[in-house]
């Protein structure tokens, strides 16, 4: 075998490694909650923080803050474990400016529920969840802000603290119209997500640097003010193993 085929093989043996570690290819286990997020009724119990407003359209759920009032974050009231694997699709209704975030994993201090009454209050302001007394992860996939144009690149941190602990891969494309596919999965201390299959974070906490490996916890949906993004069939699995 020649010196260039030993090369080619090496590489395929390499992504084929890659892809086996991420936690984007692990089985799903029971479907834990399913939302078609359709209608007011079905997201009962859903807590928004920050103004804005939700309506319902063609069975999607349309979040904005009206003239760009304050930023918000939409959550999901279940407590999902260490392990899952949360899918949800996503279009971006006008793509002049936006940013969107997912937390996970979120739970206040000394392992309180983040609705807990001796948890700070929030609405929507970004260091009262990432400088403040819940820990969470969280992913920037949409990111094109009137104080950061363009950027795209998607970023994962750490919090509290506003740890950025990786630079991904461009997330959803600035000025993009279309329905992307969202795929978020966390296997113990490895998080990875994927837009339309496309993986653009791939990252496995240390626990060490910036403190113990988050478990389960709350997710929810964060936009900028300037976004206007509308949302539907969100979904979340346990994992198998």
């Amino acid at each position: 075998m020649n010196r260039i085929n030993i090369f080619a093989v090496l590489i395929f043996l390499t992504v084929i490694a890659y892809a086996q570690k991420s936690p984007l290819h692990a089985e799903k286990g029971a479907l834990l909650y399913e939302n078609a997020l359709a209608s007011e009724v079905e997201l009962k119990g859903w807590k928004l923080e920050g103004p804005a407003v939700i309506v319902f359209n063609d069975s999607w759920m349309h979040m904005y803050s009206p003239n760009e009032e304050g930023h918000h974050v939409f959550w999901c009231p279940v407590d999902f474990p260490s392990d899952f694997s949360a899918e949800w699709e996503l279009q971006n209704i006008e793509p002049d400016a936006g940013l969107c975030i997912v937390f996970f994993s979120a739970l206040g201090q000394n392992g309180k529920d983040i609705f807990d009454p001796s948890i700070k209050p929030r609405d929507g302001v970004f260091r009262k969840y990432t400088k403040s007394d819940i820990n969470c992860y969280h992913i920037s996939y949409y990111a094109n802000g009137k104080d950061n144009r363009a950027r795209e690149v998607a970023h994962l941190r750490k919090n509290a603290g506003f740890n950025k602990v990786q630079i991904g891969e461009p997330g959803i494309p600035v000025r993009s119209t279309e329905i992307h596919k969202m795929k978020l999965v966390k296997k113990g201390n490895h998080i990875a997500m994927s837009i339309d299959d496309r993986e653009i974070i791939n990252w496995m906490d240390d626990g060490k640097e910036y403190g113990p490996v988050l478990g389960g916890g709350k997710i929810g949906l964060r936009q900028m003010k300037w976004t206007l993004v509308k949302y539907r069939n969100f979904k979340v699995w346990s994992l198998e193993g």
